[in-house]
């Protein structure tokens, strides 16, 4: 009883943080349907809007906390009232609805999908996990499982656990985090080549890098990791891996005077992402973004 008690008392917490909240069972699972609307099956009415299977957005109008993400609420007399209390008197923890605050988390799952978030993502709010970590942004989207090994993005039409309030400050949903739910198109090789890679491929020397204060070991120490990252993305992710590149290489270079010669590198980046399938205009509109720059040449 102290439990549930406790979970409610967060629950009632988080609403005043304006985060729509509902219980959870053992397992980190929502609770079940009530008889009214589970008997519904999708083909008659119910007092949710016969929403049983979750399909539709919009708050769950049913008095039980039904159909997970839709039930979360942040009215402190719908958690606190009858119809929740032997939910309560059962939960295993607290989940919220990220999209209704107008968040979005990306859940990491592994120490792997953490290493690589860090490397490819802007860093914000940070909130540790049994497993990984969470990484919130400000900002609605699309959820989708699976975006990449061990990363699902889960904002509207789900709900996340509450593992507490984390680290630092929430910055705005980036477009590299966006683009993780929209499956990049791939191009077809022909005779062992990719059809949209370019002729001929950008050098980088210390001829278009004459304002660069780094050793040239260094530079192309992490422009080859930078691209062997890409290359193991032969499935999918490598349009997101080389805008995490390409902003990755251009912040080692934030003291310079310059030039540095960031074009030459962007092309080298645009070409391995092409090489694994990804078409050429996206990979170059993901480059520019990571690079911060106008525009990258095209050879």
């Amino acid at each position: 009883m102290r439990t549930a008690t406790g979970h409610l008392r967060t629950a009632l917490w988080l609403t005043e943080l304006g985060l729509p909240v509902l219980p959870l069972r053992e397992g980190k699972l929502p609770f079940g349907n009530c008889l009214d609307c589970t008997s519904s099956n999708g083909a008659g009415p119910c007092q949710c809007g016969d929403r049983p299977h979750m399909k539709f957005a919009g708050p769950c109008q049913c008095p039980a906390p039904c159909h997970g993400w839709a039930a979360a609420t942040t009215n402190p007399g719908t958690l606190a009232g009858p119809a929740w209390a032997s939910a309560w008197r059962q939960a295993g923890g607290v989940a919220y609805h990220p999209g209704g605050a107008r968040l979005t988390v990306v859940d990491l799952d592994n120490p792997n999908a953490v290493a690589w978030a860090r490397q490819t993502l802007p860093a914000t709010k940070v909130v540790p996990t049994s497993r990984g970590e969470h990484w919130i942004y400000r900002g609605a989207m699309q959820s989708k499982n699976g975006v990449h090994p061990g990363v699902d993005v889960k904002s509207l039409m789900s709900y996340t656990v509450w593992r507490g309030p984390g680290t630092g400050p929430i910055v705005a949903l980036p477009d590299v985090v966006r683009a993780l739910v929209v499956r990049e198109e791939s191009t077809r090789p022909l005779r062992g080549e990719v059809d949209s890679s370019s002729p001929a491929r950008a050098i980088w020397d210390r001829s278009v890098a004459t304002g660069c204060r780094h050793t040239d070991t260094f530079v192309q120490t992490g422009l080859t990791q930078g691209l062997a990252r890409i290359a193991a993305c032969r499935n999918e992710g490598a349009g997101s891996a080389a805008y995490g590149v390409a902003r990755f290489l251009a912040n080692q270079h934030t003291g310079c005077p310059g030039p540095c010669g960031l074009e030459a590198l962007g092309r080298h980046v645009i070409d391995a992402a092409v090489a694994v399938g990804v078409p050429e205009s996206y990979a170059e509109r993901a480059v520019t973004r990571g690079l911060g720059v106008v525009a990258v040449t095209v050879s």
